[in-house]
């Protein structure tokens, strides 16, 4: 059953990806990459595979060591766990990155490498994006203000004397 979920992992993944990369501008796109429920499939998978070993796993986070997370992560469901984790990561970031591009009016020609590599990669695909990102401001008005850390809050309403 691990190697089934491993597999898995990716499986349900790739779609997001695909549309990500491949049809960046599709309205369709927009609205299912638009929910971070995107994520749920490889969450649910993860779940799987670590509840049942929470008694192993938890010693390890908790405290851990080079040791202890090299033994959990050099067994088999250790693995599938560790990827079905960075998957669901790295989905949630390039969903990030997405819709940021997307905000900025970032060239899709130029976001479809840094998805990539987010895929293959992920924290250089993230740190690549934010270094790009910063040649680019979100339009001001349209409900997509950034920060440096990412979508902004709830607009604070001004104080009347």
């Amino acid at each position: 059953m691990t190697g089934t979920l491993f597999t898995l992992t990716f499986t349900v993944a790739a779609p997001f990806w695909a549309l990500m990369i491949l049809l960046p501008r599709w309205s369709w796109t927009a609205r299912i990459v638009g929910s971070p429920l995107i994520v749920l499939p490889v969450l649910l998978i993860y779940a799987v595979l670590v509840l049942p070993a929470l008694g192993r796993v938890l010693p390890v986070v908790t405290a851990p060591t080079l040791d202890g997370v090299r033994d959990l992560l050099g067994s088999a469901d250790g693995a599938a766990a560790a990827w079905a984790h960075m998957i669901g990561f790295d989905l949630f970031v390039g969903r990030w990155i997405w819709r940021d591009s997307r905000q900025r009016g970032m060239p899709a020609l130029l976001v479809a490498p840094v998805l990539l590599l987010t895929i293959l990669l992920g924290p250089l695909g993230l740190a690549v994006h934010l270094g790009l990102r910063t040649g680019w401001t979100a339009p001001v008005g349209d409900g997509a203000e950034t920060t440096s850390a990412g979508p902004a809050g709830p607009p604070v309403p001004e104080r009347t004397a």
